[in-house]
């Protein structure tokens, strides 16, 4: 009776994990290598140093003297979820600056690619082409795309990623969002393994406060 009660208390849990891997696989992960979990709220941000389409240094250390940070991950600009989203964000950009806080968006294309991903996008905001990958390792996002994904991307967008990024392997960022209070400390995140469910401007603005 313990056993068939204990399995029946495990059986959501499995089920709920097995849902979660289905999404990571759909969305291109391959769950065989490391899966990110992103950094928690309460968390320590790692210094942000890369730089920006404009040629400017950015350190995140300089910035959270005066402001706030909007961390936001995207995929590419081949990606028309990402393409939308960030386009929409900077329609109303203004009212998360007006919070006292910089948005900083971050990507791991090329310098190439990320400009034209901000044409495309009307980008008002610091776009970091992370080509080193530093950035995603260390807000840990960064993940393993698998051949089948590859493949999907290759076919319907014309794209190669592993070439857009430069990269000898296919990698991605989960598209996470982090607020980063002027402390440094993570302060809120948005982390979902399925691209399409993004942090809206209101929970942004929300958390700003």
């Amino acid at each position: 009776m313990k056993i068939a009660a204990f399995i029946l208390c495990i059986l959501p849990f499995v089920s709920i994990a097995q849902r979660g891997n289905e999404i990571m696989v759909q969305k291109g992960m391959d769950v065989t290598k490391h899966i990110p979990l992103g950094l928690q709220i309460g968390e320590e941000a790692p210094e942000i140093v890369g730089y920006s389409l404009s040629g400017k240094l950015i350190n995140s250390i300089d910035v959270l003297k005066e402001k706030q940070i909007v961390l936001i991950f995207y995929r590419g600009e081949w990606c028309p979820v990402c393409n939308q989203y960030l386009k929409n964000l900077s329609d109303s950009l203004q009212y998360i600056v007006d919070e006292n806080s910089e948005v900083l968006v971050v990507g791991p294309e090329k310098f190439k690619s990320a400009n034209k991903f901000s044409n495309n996008t009307g980008a008002n905001y610091t776009l970091i082409p992370d080509t080193s990958l530093n950035i995603l390792i260390d807000y840990d996002v960064m993940f393993s795309v698998t051949k089948k994904y590859q493949g999907k991307i290759k076919t319907f967008l014309m794209t190669d990623i592993a070439n857009n990024n430069n990269q000898d392997e296919a990698t991605l960022p989960v598209p996470a969002t982090y607020i980063i209070g002027q402390d440094g400390i993570i302060k809120w995140r948005h982390f979902n393994y399925d691209y399409s469910i993004r942090a809206t401007t209101k929970e942004i603005i929300d958390h700003l406060k």
